[in-house]
């Protein structure tokens, strides 16, 4: 394919191969495999559609549900089966609009007698970062997959224990990095495999915004950290799958207002500066002083991409300009031209054929470790102790 000339139908292609992963190197737009991963041993259980317990009735859950309505014909479609939350009047609102029984609506104290709910295959655990290890291990411990957002925990200790526990109960974990499933970023992934940008120079990155003081994620008991834990580890996660190596050096700075009462407890800046094994480098910033775009920029030896914005759920534009092999000069300026956010569906068609054809997933518990631990990294460079 052409990626100089993108259309609607080329980017519904690499749509479905977000149900693929990033791994499998993008090598086939036209061929809509099952996900990558390797194949574990066992039977392949029926295609009936994944009942999903949410745990966590946020905004976030809200695009997961509405995403999991989306894959009904789908060859392994995701379903709303069951509920877990603190708000009876706002999970009886919810369930009747999904269809799901009273006796599947659990709260936080009885949520463990989900293993007793063959209606319930999996969850999707959105609740706030300090309670995903916790959440995630009773699940799992429930007989249940856990599809968990990110970032994965608050510690690196904690990550690994929801690995553990996953294996422990023979269950898959996948941590929603929603981008690596994202069309646009998915064509911008292309371009760099295609060898169309050559060598990597350098990317820049940033996400940002300002935080309500009265919001959880100022307060580091439920956030685990400011800006860098929720919107700096997309440019993290990025600069890794556009560069499909690990950071080799990583030095960060960090500050924050002594007169602004918000930033008691979390950071209000970061910035970091990673040196990949091929020479590449990356330059990253985050906030929650200021809104920043959630964007991507790589330059290359031959040319260079953006996507601006890359990280938000809709919205999102690919640009480029390169030269091709035969000398001719390219320039790309695609919008993503599908009813957003596809991420969610993407996301949940991925999750649902792992477990139906009983594959690993493309994001599984190792990919939000490894963030973890760079995420500490970060901290640690930054001269704060957080992870």
């Amino acid at each position: 394919m052409n990626l100089s000339n993108l259309s609607r139908r080329d980017f519904t292609r690499l749509s479905a191969l977000g149900t693929l992963g990033v791994a499998a190197q993008l090598s086939d737009l036209t061929s809509l495999a099952a996900p990558t991963g390797q194949v574990q041993s066992g039977p392949v259980p029926s295609s009936k559609p994944v009942g999903y317990a949410i745990i966590g009735l946020g905004r976030i859950a809200d695009h997961f549900m509405a995403g999991c309505q989306d894959t009904a014909k789908s060859p392994h479609p995701s379903k709303v089966t069951g509920l877990v939350s603190g708000h009876p009047e706002k999970a009886a609102a919810i369930a009747q609009k999904y269809g799901v029984p009273k006796s599947s609506i659990y709260t936080y104290e009885n949520m463990d007698e989900m293993r007793n709910n063959p209606a319930i295959e999996a969850v999707y655990v959105a609740l706030p970062n300090s309670m995903h290890a916790e959440y995630s291990v009773r699940s799992a411990k429930a007989g249940k997959h856990v599809l968990c957002e990110k970032p994965m925990a608050t510690s690196v200790k904690d990550a690994q224990d929801m690995i553990d526990a996953c294996k422990a109960a023979n269950v898959k974990l996948m941590i929603a990095y929603r981008c690596h499933y994202e069309t646009t970023n998915l064509a911008a992934v292309k371009l760099i495999r295609d060898g169309h940008l050559g060598q990597i120079q350098s990317i820049q990155s940033a996400f940002g915004f300002s935080c309500d003081p009265a919001d959880w994620r100022m307060k580091k008991a439920l956030a685990g950290g400011g800006p860098l834990m929720d919107v700096g580890i997309y440019s993290l996660n990025a600069t890794r799958y556009l560069t499909n190596e690990e950071p080799s050096e990583i030095v960060a700075y960090s500050h924050s207002s002594l007169t602004d009462p918000r930033f008691k407890e979390v950071e209000e800046n970061v910035v970091w500066m990673t040196k990949f094994p091929s020479g590449a480098t990356a330059t990253c910033n985050t906030t929650y002083g200021a809104q920043m775009d959630g964007y991507f920029r790589v330059y290359g030896s031959k040319g260079w991409l953006e996507v601006n914005p890359a990280f938000v759920y809709d919205g999102l534009r690919l640009k480029a300009e390169y030269t091709d092999d035969q000398g001719k000069f390219i320039q790309l300026d695609q919008p993503n031209p599908e009813k957003d956010p596809i991420h969610f569906t993407n996301e949940a068609n991925h999750f649902s054929t792992c477990v139906r054809e009983n594959r690993t997933p493309q994001s599984p518990g190792e990919e939000g470790l490894k963030d973890m631990t760079y995420l500490r990294q970060i901290y640690h460079s930054a001269g704060l102790n957080n992870l």
